[in-house]
C-alpha cells in the first residue's frame, strides 16, 4: 500500500514517540477511533507499524532494516528538506562520496543542476540520478549489488573507496543512540561507511529525526567522527548536549 497523507503523519508520529494508544492518535489527528483503528489495521498489514492491545509501535528491528520502498515513503518531506539544506551547503567544483540511503538519493536529486562536481558512490540510484548532469562526473564503486536497494557493498567496494580522498563524505545512518554511537544493519555496508569516513576531509551525516533512539545491530562509529549533522528537528535530550560536547555542527531543516 501507499499511505495517504494522514497515515504518513500517523506513522511519523508513532516513530517519534515510540508508541501511541488508539485514543491518543484519534485526539491528535482529530478523527474517530474507528478511523484510527482502520488506519492502523492497514498500516500494520503493510508492515509499517506493529499493533498491540490498545495501541501501536514502530515496526523496528535491531537486525533488519525497513524495506527500501517503505523507507522511500517514510518521513519523505523531512528528507526533502534535509536534502535541500545539504545540497545548498555543497560548493560547486567539490569532490564527494555519497553512500547508500534514501536521504542521500534525495540529496543527489537536489544536485542535478550543480556544476563541476566529482561524485563517487556505491549507490546505483545516486549514479542514475546524477548521470543526467553533464557537469558532474560520477564514479561508481565496484562490488556486490544488493537487489533490494541497488546499494553496492563488499570488500571490493571498501578497497575502491580507499583510493580516494574527497572534500566531503556524506553518509546515511539507521540509528543514533543516546551515547552518540552510530549504528546500521548490514556489516558490509558499515565497512564501506567506515572507509568513507576515513577517506573524507569532512564527514557529513544526513539523518531525519526518526533515527534518534532507533535500535540497530552493527556499530558504525561515533558522533565524534562527524563534522556536520543535517536533520529535520531540534534534537531531543540527551542528544543536544552530546552534539555540543562533541563540537558537532547541527543543521536543522525546519518546515
Amino acid at each position: 500500500m501507499t499511505p495517504n497523507p494522514r497515515q504518513l503523519q500517523l506513522i511519523e508520529s508513532v516513530q517519534s514517540s515510540g508508541s501511541a494508544s488508539v485514543e491518543d492518535l484519534a485526539e491528535r489527528f482529530g478523527v474517530t477511533l474507528q478511523t484510527v483503528r482502520r488506519d492502523l489495521k492497514q498500516l500494520a498489514a503493510a508492515g509499517f507499524l506493529v499493533r498491540f492491545h490498545g495501541g501501536v509501535r514502530p515496526a523496528n528491528s535491531t537486525t533488519e532494516n525497513i524495506a527500501y520502498r517503505k523507507r522511500k515513503i517514510l518521513n519523505s518531506q523531512a528528507k526533502q528538506r534535509i536534502a535541500k539544506m545539504v545540497a545548498n551547503s555543497i560548493p560547486d567544483g567539490c569532490s564527494l562520496i555519497l553512500n547508500i540511503g534514501t536521504t542521500t538519493e534525495a540529496v543527489a536529486q537536489e544536485l542535478i543542476n550543480r556544476k563541476g562536481l566529482r561524485v563517487i558512490t556505491n549507490n546505483l540510484n545516486v549514479a542514475a540520478i546524477l548521470s543526467d548532469n553533464v557537469d558532474c562526473e560520477v564514479i561508481v564503486a565496484g562490488g556486490v549489488v544488493r537487489s533490494r536497494d541497488r546499494g553496492i557493498v563488499g570488500e571490493a567496494t571498501v578497497e575502491f573507496i580507499t583510493k580516494f580522498k574527497v572534500d566531503i563524505g556524506l553518509i546515511g545512518i539507521s540509528s543514533i543512540e543516546t551515547d552518540g554511537t552510530l549504528r546500521d544493519f548490514d556489516y558490509r555496508e558499515v565497512k564501506v561507511s567506515r572507509a568513507i569516513i576515513k577517506h573524507s576531509r569532512q564527514v557529513w551525516l544526513a539523518a531525519d529525526s526518526s533515527k534518534f533512539y532507533r535500535p540497530a545491530m552493527v556499530e558504525l562509529g561515533h558522533i565524534n567522527e562527524l563534522d556536520r549533522l543535517f536533520t529535520d528537528m531540534e534534537p531531543p535530550e540527551p542528544f543536544r548536549k552530546l552534539f555540543e560536547d562533541a563540537g558537532l555542527q547541527c543543521d536543522i531543516a525546519l518546515p
